[in-house]
């Protein structure tokens, strides 16, 4: 006769043996279909919008190109999985005995009940839409927006994340983004004023920062990041220690910031050899009982 645990233990695994062939058969598939198209989406649909994007951007410089397929791999990526997960999700929970039409009819009215507090979240993704669609900035640019600035890392629907020059990560609702300065859209700037002394000689003054900026762009490891050698522009200003010279030219993109470092340097040394002053302030200070001294 067959004891009572026996027969338990019987049942249980009959009906495990049947709930693997009915209901478990279906969730394995759906997992498994899932993973392959995550593993699809990861790797192939990276190729397609590069070489989508290539062709649409034909003629603009590569490192535009890069950025471009980068955030909008980024992007459909990032969405895809999100589908992904949550049409398996509601295929899976029915073979859990889970009631999907009243989950589904709880979170429509819970969805109408928050309605009216989400016009943030709704106005963020319509900004995402448009900021992505007009390529307004993408992944490893340089930019300003919502008074702050630093280089993107990460573009989507709802938000822009920045991280600036002392590491800061900044997370911003793209709905807050009402103008986007783009500092490294296709090529670059230098644009510096160099300040000399009012008894200088502006003719060879001007002659030596054209000579420098040449030099520097014809230089072994300056010249690929230089389009434009700088050259100067005009006689800026007037101010109260000395004359403001202004320096343009372009680089490529995000390279600015390393060949102005580079320039100013030279200048520096230029000027030393060429007995050329950089001014400093310089203050009248009278005592009673003294002469003015200059300070």
């Amino acid at each position: 006769m067959t004891s009572i645990p026996l027969l338990f233990a019987r049942i249980t695994t009959d009906r495990v043996t049947d709930w693997l062939i009915t209901d478990g058969l279906t969730i394995i598939v759906v997992i498994i279909v899932v993973a392959i198209l995550f593993a699809v989406f990861r790797t192939a649909v990276p190729h397609v919008i590069e070489a989508t994007v290539r062709r649409q951007m034909a003629g603009r410089p590569e490192v535009e190109t890069a950025k471009r397929a980068k955030t909008l791999v980024n992007v459909f990526v990032r969405t895809a999985e999100v589908v992904l997960f949550v049409a398996a999700l509601l295929t899976i929970l029915p073979e859990l005995g889970v009631n999907i039409g009243a989950l589904l009819a709880g979170v429509g009215i819970m969805g109408l009940a928050i309605g009216f507090g989400a016009q943030s979240l709704v106005r963020d993704l319509v900004s995402g839409f448009f900021i992505l669609i007009e390529n307004q900035f993408g992944i490893d640019d340089v930019v300003t927006v919502a008074g702050i600035s630093g280089q993107v890392q990460e573009v989507n629907l709802r938000r822009t994340v920045l991280r600036d020059l002392d590491g800061t990560v900044h997370s911003i609702p793209n709905g807050e983004i009402r103008v986007a300065s783009n500092l490294t859209r296709e090529w670059s700037r230098v644009n510096m004023n160099v300040t000399v002394a009012y008894g200088e000689d502006l003719d060879k003054v001007i002659d030596v920062i054209n000579r420098v900026g040449n030099a520097l762009a014809e230089d072994v490891d300056f010249a690929p990041l230089i389009t434009t050698p700088p050259q100067v522009l005009r006689v800026d200003k007037l101010g109260e220690s000395g004359i403001e010279i202004k320096i343009l030219g372009e680089t490529k993109p995000i390279r600015q910031w390393d060949v102005m470092g580079e320039l100013r340097k030279r200048l520096k040394k230029a000027f030393d050899e060429e007995g050329i002053e950089i001014p400093f302030p310089h203050r009248v200070i009278v005592t009673r009982g003294a002469k003015a001294t200059d300070v």
